[in-house]
């Protein structure tokens, strides 16, 4: 009878809470997702609606092939498209994915300037990518009543553009100074960054991000603007700003960066990214909020949506949660998902029937150029098969920059640990070219395994701790990934790949 009791109070407790806080209470309408919407590392969301098809695009900094297209029919769950870029041109900054007439358009910042890419169908091919003659960073598109086509960047300036979007056609004008954000909250810089603008009714609106993308939990933010032209007088959102972290105790820092969006059934979203409290080496993951529009024409997130909860979806989507992944490249082309890191060199790779061989190249992992894949979860396990020719060496690594990275390496006949650039033999004599490697990673404490039979695993005494890499010390906006790398003189054959969260 005590339990019994007990058991009710519990009961009657939950649902009086529930009550009480509306954040927890379910949505009637459709069912719920929870951020984020593309876990890992997948900054500087573009979105595009083409009709009732939704594409997305990120920043792709120095992995190659870069700009690969995502599409989805509910927002939830997507599938890759198409890598849009293939020439190395540097490190590809926050991107803007646009639709005008009918072409499609990538707009992107490297090496100090900006280039455009162009497509007749979103699959591609996609074109060359075109110098444009502007040196800002992170341009937006947007074209007024007339059809003139700009592009804004992150000064608050604007450039008016051809109208095959392919060239400037004029100077550069001075816009938009931002929103002031109070000087005793803790930011990595002014940085207002990402402008995203669209028209509804009298008023072009204008999105930024500001605080900087990274430094202190509370620094990154989202403010909006509008204007009865595209060019200004900017009027600040009394809402600003619309979204911010308020401390480092909460799950989502450096949140901004933010687009606003229609579905077709004329619901309005925000997408936007920030990094995860605790696994901030996971990079700048994509999320969406629903937002409202006020009576006097302003648009916020709504009262009771929380961006670390169960938000309503109205729609009858629901969000996969599998993240598994296995490859065991027995195609003619590379998964989508793959990079290089520094470029990707398409005559050093040879995609067979039983793996795939890449040509060594450089003396240590950071001059490999290692291929990599983006982990979605806190905890994973990564295995893959090699195959050793010549006198190469093949590694299964994680790896954020050619200054940082560790992992389980084999060359003909040892197994070697690299660990934080320190590589030696830690087991001697017990392969025969022909190997299997293991990662196992459990909150960033990350053990080593080989086999020789892919079944019987063996764990090597040397393990390493993974949380500090990432760009807060590091620098370079990226994030540690699974990589596979071929170093020295002859080739690695690697074949079935597989990640599965822990």
């Amino acid at each position: 009878m005590r339990n019994t009791i007990f058991n009710l109070c519990v009961v009657a407790c939950l649902l009086l809470a529930t009550a009480c806080n509306p954040e927890q209470k379910a949505s009637p309408q459709g069912n719920t997702f929870t951020n984020p919407v593309f876990a890992g590392d997948y900054p500087d969301p573009s979105i595009l609606r083409d009709g009732d098809d939704y594409y997305v695009v990120h920043s792709s900094f120095e992995y190659y092939p870069g700009l690969l297209i995502w599409h989805s029919k509910d927002l939830l769950n997507w599938e890759p498209v198409t890598n849009a870029l293939t020439k190395y041109v540097g490190s590809v900054w926050a991107p803007e994915l646009v639709k005008y007439e009918d072409k499609y358009y990538i707009y992107f910042p490297a090496s100090n300037t900006n280039y455009v890419i162009w497509a007749n169908s979103i699959d591609g091919p996609w074109s060359d990518p075109i110098e444009l003659d502007v040196t800002m960073i992170d341009p937006g598109h947007v074209v007024d009543d007339e059809g003139n086509r700009f592009l804004y960047f992150s000064s608050g300036s604007y450039v008016p553009l051809s109208k095959d979007g392919l060239s400037i056609t004029g100077e550069v004008q001075h816009s938009y100074d931002g929103w002031p954000i109070p000087r005793e909250w803790s930011i990595e810089c002014f940085c207002m960054e990402g402008p995203k603008l669209f028209k509804r009714g009298d008023y072009y609106y204008l999105t930024v991000a500001e605080g900087g993308t990274a430094g202190p939990a509370t620094g990154h933010m989202v403010v909006s603007a509008r204007s009865k032209t595209p060019f200004g007088p900017w009027e600040n959102s009394p809402y600003n700003p619309l979204l911010r972290a308020e401390s480092s105790e909460e799950q989502w820092w450096s949140v901004g960066h933010g687009t606003i969006f229609d579905d077709t059934d004329d619901n309005w979203w925000m997408m936007f990214h920030g990094y995860e409290k605790d696994h901030y080496n996971m990079g700048r993951q994509t999320m969406l909020t629903p937002i409202e529009w006020t009576d006097d024409g302003w648009y916020k997130i709504p009262e009771g949506v929380t961006i670390n909860k169960p938000i309503a979806l109205p729609n009858d989507a629901t969000q996969r949660t599998n993240t598994a992944f296995s490859d065991p490249f027995n195609r003619d082309e590379l998964n989508p998902q793959w990079k290089f890191f520094g470029g990707y060199e398409a005559d050093r790779v040879n995609l067979t029937t039983e793996g795939i061989e890449v040509n060594a190249k450089g003396n240590s992992v950071a001059g490999s150029s290692p291929m990599l894949y983006i982990p979605s979860d806190h905890n994973y396990i990564a295995e893959v098969e090699m195959e050793i020719e010549g006198n190469a060496t093949g590694g299964l690594i994680l790896f954020y920059n050619n200054v940082a990275f560790s992992g389980i390496l084999a060359d003909k006949s040892n197994v070697l640990a690299n660990l934080r650039g320190w590589q030696f033999v830690t087991e001697e004599n017990v392969i025969n070219r022909h190997v299997y490697l293991r990662l196992k990673n459990e909150n960033s404490t990350v053990d080593m395994y080989y086999s020789l039979d892919g079944q019987d695993w063996i764990k090597i005494e040397n393990s390493f701790e993974s949380s500090a890499y990432h760009h807060n010390i590091l620098s370079g906006f990226m994030s540690l990934r699974i990589g596979l790398t071929s170093i020295g003189d002859g080739k690695v054959k690697f074949s079935n790949f597989e990640y599965k969260p822990l």
